[in-house]
């Protein structure tokens, strides 16, 4: 039969008057055994008074604020009694004055050991201390911020299971005291917000209105779209960059002569098409490059077609649309997908479905300048190419220096799928096809395969 049984304060040591700071369960509530009922709190250490059994909370003899020593009743409990518990309930309701728990009821009513406030927690039993499972490895902790938060070992090990840095969050309680309730409002945010400082220390905002004049400009819509995607595509693929130089003094001879030509029609022949071509058949020698991860990342879904995305500047931010089909067009229909889409997304005109479907992408910045750079891979995709601006160099050829036009390439890949044997090889490819302008100019067939092969 379920029983009524007197959860007391345990042994305190030499500690009296102890002050009780957060109250986590309320009458009524049903209750786990060792779930935390009560907060104590002396100069040395916060610690829980738990549940010894499971059942419901028929009432609570003490709040916040109240002061306590060892053997006062904090609650009572309704539920069948383990027999441990039971023993030490049945002598402490049978005791004429303030009970001593032995050991025992010490063990069964206060089994953790108090976390001090110096933030360095006494060692887990041995059996508790095992090499987790990979899936069960949480997000990393800032441990300093987190010993130093003022928190209960029950709000400590509740904000470890959700991964939460607790030196980022409010605490609403007493002294400022963190709450599981504020752990949780926390954790909402976060996730409304795109999480993106979930598990990680959050930067200083600064009022820099106090050391001089400012001008609070808002962020653009495309901003604040893409920069959350950004920084999840950042925090969740381990990006490496791999760096090289494509000799392009052929392929830009040859784009001279063209130009004129295409402009007659409409079209602004730039290099960018060139690379593109160049990108498209080396995507289909690498088709690793052009996949995606799926199934949990336990699989690499290797895609049969090239939707090339590439950056564009606008005044609005930094825009992304996609080349449907890349491969079956020749540099010319290259040149003029870049000069449609880049005019739509400068006056705003770009369809939903003109920025989705990329299977692989392009930033270009050798309008600009810039040496060399560290794209952002464009996630779910693997890697992105970087191009910067092109420049003179004398190359060193059968005994002689050697004026050559040579361009600065970055690819950015994930290393979970690409790894730097594969870049390298990928970048190496990449820059021989881009000192064959025939290979780059030859007719496209239906395949997408240049008619002069490979």
């Amino acid at each position: 039969m379920p029983e009524v049984i007197q959860v007391r304060v345990p042994g305190l040591g030499e500690f009296t008057d102890v002050e009780v700071v957060e109250v986590t369960a309320a009458a009524g509530d049903e209750v786990a055994a060792n779930d935390p009922l009560v907060t104590l709190e002396t100069d040395k250490a916060a610690m829980d008074v738990p549940s010894p059994l499971q059942g419901r909370v028929v009432s609570l003899a003490v709040g916040v604020g109240d002061r306590v020593n060892e053997g006062d009743v904090v609650a009572e409990l309704e539920g069948e009694t383990p027999a441990e518990a039971d023993t030490a309930a049945r002598g402490h309701e049978d005791a004429s004055g303030p009970p001593k728990p032995g050991p025992a009821a010490v063990r069964t009513q206060f089994p953790p050991a108090p976390q001090p406030k110096s933030g360095i927690a006494p060692p887990a039993p041995a059996a508790v201390q095992q090499a987790p499972s990979a899936e069960a490895v949480l997000p990393s902790i800032d441990e300093e911020g987190f010993s130093r938060a003022h928190a209960s070992p029950a709000v400590r090990k509740f904000a470890r299971e959700l991964g939460v840095n607790l030196a980022a969050v409010t605490g609403s309680g007493m002294k400022g005291r963190i709450r599981k309730a504020d752990v949780k409002a926390w954790v909402k945010l976060a996730l409304e917000q795109g999480a993106p400082g979930a598990g990680l220390p959050q930067v200083t905002e600064v009022d820099f209105s106090a050391h001089g004049e400012i001008e609070i400009v808002p962020l653009s819509r495309v901003q604040k779209i893409s920069g959350p995607r950004l920084w999840a595509s950042w925090v969740n693929l381990p990006h490496v960059t791999q760096h090289d130089e494509a000799d392009i003094t052929d392929v830009e001879a040859r784009r001279k002569e063209l130009k004129a030509e295409l402009a007659a029609g409409g079209t602004r022949l730039t290099l960018l098409a060139f690379v593109a071509r160049a990108t498209v058949l080396c995507l289909k020698e690498f088709p690793t490059v052009n996949a995606s991860l799926t199934d949990g990342g336990a699989a690499l879904a290797l895609k049969k077609f090239v939707h090339l995305g590439f950056a564009a500047d606008t005044e609005r931010g930094l825009l992304v649309p996609v080349i449907r089909d890349a491969g079956r067009l020749d540099v010319a229909g290259l040149a003029r997908a870049f000069q449609e889409l880049s005019g739509k997304a400068r006056d705003g005109k770009l369809a939903p479905d003109e920025m989705q479907g990329g299977s692989f992408t392009i930033s270009s910045l050798g309008g600009i300048g810039g040496t060399a750079f560290t794209p952002i891979i464009n996630a779910p995709e693997v890697a992105i190419l970087g191009v910067s601006r092109a420049r003179m160099a004398p190359v060193y050829r059968d005994g002689e220096f050697h004026p050559r036009l040579m361009a600065p390439l970055s690819l950015s890949y994930d290393h979970r799928v690409i790894d730097g044997a594969m870049a390298v090889r990928f970048t190496t490819r990449l820059c021989a096809l881009l000192s064959d302008a025939g290979r780059l100019l030859a007719p496209v067939d239906d395949d997408g395969e240049s008619e002069n092969g490979k």
